[in-house]
């Protein structure tokens, strides 16, 4: 049985959650999120508070009412803080740079890389070797990182390429004669 479907979800000031049948909306300073509703999780709201738990007491809903209670405050928290990932360029002539709604990023290759900047999701460069991806849908912020970094993943000799901010490399040893 789930744990997590129990606890209830505080909503901070500034932000509202609307329930119908089929879709719940959450709205904050920072933006609009909307999820389709699930069946068998019922969600109730009272005073500031989210409650959920089964339609119907089956166990098995149990597990689905957790991960739509993760999922909604997930939505909460996107859009009264946001979500951000700090990706690092490590290497001899790494840099990456934002101009509008494009990041232009030299990582070693023979061509630079343009990649174009999804909708609701702003990307700040604060030194050529930083960037910065922020947003309010923590999937949408992992997705456009892990874009980023598959452009060049860093590899285990030299620890060369794009990191996140809190990645530890495992380094490996060079071959000895």
């Amino acid at each position: 049985m789930s744990r997590v479907a129990k606890n209830p979800i505080t909503l901070p000031k500034g932000v509202d959650v609307m329930i119908n049948n089929e879709l719940i909306s959450v709205k904050g300073p920072k933006g609009a999120m909307e999820f389709p509703m699930n069946p068998n999780v019922e969600v109730s709201q009272d005073e500031g508070v989210v409650r959920l738990g089964p339609a119907n007491g089956n166990a098995k809903h149990w597990a689905m009412a957790g991960t739509v209670r993760a999922l909604i405050n997930n939505m909460v928290t996107g859009v009264s803080a946001g979500f951000e990932r700090k990706l690092e360029l490590v290497g001899v002539g790494y840099r990456a740079q934002a101009q509008g709604k494009t990041l232009n990023l030299t990582l070693g290759l023979s061509h630079p890389v343009e990649y174009p900047v999804p909708e609701g999701i702003t990307i700040e460069t604060p030194s050529q070797t930083e960037v910065v991806v922020k947003g309010i849908d923590k999937q949408q912020v992992g997705q456009v990182a892990a874009e980023i970094r598959s452009f060049r993943p860093p590899e285990p000799y030299k620890g060369k390429g794009v990191r996140y901010a809190n990645e530890q490399i495992i380094r490996k040893e060079a071959k000895k004669k």
